[in-house]
Formats: C-alpha cells, structure tokens, sequence
C-alpha cells in the first residue's frame, strides 16, 4: 500500500515575527494556559489536506503552482479562545481579500481532489496554545504585527517522538502571472 503523508497549505511566518509572538504568548499567558506551540510551528493554514498519498500531492501541488494570485499584507491584531477545540489563537480583526481568495482557492481544489474540507468557514488564525482546557484571559487590543505575504508553502505534519514537526515541502511565489515553485 504506498504510503501517505499529513499535509496542509500555510503561510510561513517570518522568524523575527515568531519570536515577538513567542515573547508575547510568554507575557501574556501563564504557563499553565496551555500547551505552547513551538516557534518554528507557527504558521497560518490556509487548507487542510490530511493523509494524502504521493500522486495526489503532485496533483494537488499542481493545482497550487496555477494559481495566479497577488501578495497581501496580514495584519495580526485579533486573539482568541475556542474551548470545544481547546486552543487560544492569533489572528486578524478585517482578513485582506488576497488571504480569503487565496484559501478558499486552495480549499476548494483540495475539496475536488477527495480532501475532506471542514463546513466551517475559514476562520484565519495561528494557533498560540494547544490544551487549553479552561478559559484563559485574552490580551487587551493594543498588539499588532503586520507583515508582507509573497509566499504560500504546502507542509507536512509529522509526529516523532513525542512531538509534531511541521515541514514545509514546496513554495510558492504570490505576485506574479509566471508560477514557480520551490522545492524545500
């Protein structure tokens, strides 16, 4: 039976980014909140793909390198709690139209390639804490980060040993009518 990996298309985050989010979460939220993503695993999904086997990730990789969509900026400047999910989240108070199109391009190409895609809407957010069993305070307004999207990357979520390792495989460049795609 060949084998399959868990994928998910995502924006990276810049690392100086992540490292004023981590210091952030560590300011703002006590050690006892929840389960603290790791750095390098901040990312913003755009669409969930789960187990999917080799031929399917070319074809779906494909898809992604049509795409002719436009840069944007993401303003971070919204969090949040979902209990039932148990996470607390960062994410955006007015999502600019390129995010909204580019995921529910890639959502629906997933949905037409056999991925399950959630009946929710695409709820944009990075997930701060995981475990997160009682309601925590949320920051008052007043933290902002902002930075340019060039870039979409499709990633593969692993567990080993113990832990979940987010690895992104190929991506690609917004802003432009001659796709490319960057193998990682």
């Amino acid at each position: 039976m060949p084998e399959s990996k868990r994928l998910f298309f995502a924006i990276e985050l810049p690392t100086t980014i992540q490292r004023q989010i981590v210091r952030w979460r560590a300011d703002n939220f006590a050690p006892e909140a929840g389960r603290p993503v790791a750095a390098a695993n901040l990312h913003l999904t755009l669409a969930f793909l789960g187990d999917v086997s080799a031929e399917k990730q070319r074809a779906l990789a494909a898809m992604a390198g049509r795409i002719a969509q436009p840069e944007f900026t993401l303003q971070l400047d919204d969090a949040g709690q979902w209990l039932r999910s148990r996470v607390v989240w960062l994410g955006t108070r007015q999502p600019p139209r390129g995010l909204l199109q580019l995921a529910n391009m890639l959502r629906a190409q997933a949905a037409r390639s056999g991925c399950y895609q959630s009946p929710q809407p695409f709820h944009p957010h990075i997930t701060l804490l995981r475990d997160a069993g009682q309601a925590v305070a949320i920051p008052p307004p007043g933290f902002h980060w902002a930075f340019p999207v060039n870039t979409f990357a499709l990633y593969e979520s692993v567990f080993v040993q113990g832990r979940t390792r987010y690895t992104p495989l190929q991506r690609w460049t917004l802003g432009n009518t001659e796709r490319n795609s960057d193998e990682v």
